[in-house]
């Protein structure tokens, strides 16, 4: 089992690439999120704002 973590030698190079390619996925998973939350806070926002002004 050793012998998988050290990666023959690699793991200097083999684990941060790992870090850095799941650090990757996760902010293409939480990136969108945020921003539909944001464009919908936005969106409503402007429909408060237009009712507001037909008033």
């Amino acid at each position: 089992m050793s012998e998988f973590f050290a990666m023959g030698g690699y793991a200097a190079y083999v684990w941060p690439s790992f870090l850095l390619a799941l650090i990757v996925l996760v902010a293409n998973v939480v990136a969108p999120m945020r921003q539909r939350k944001r464009v919908l806070t936005d969106i409503a926002r402007k429909l408060r704002r237009a009712r507001k002004e037909q008033r």
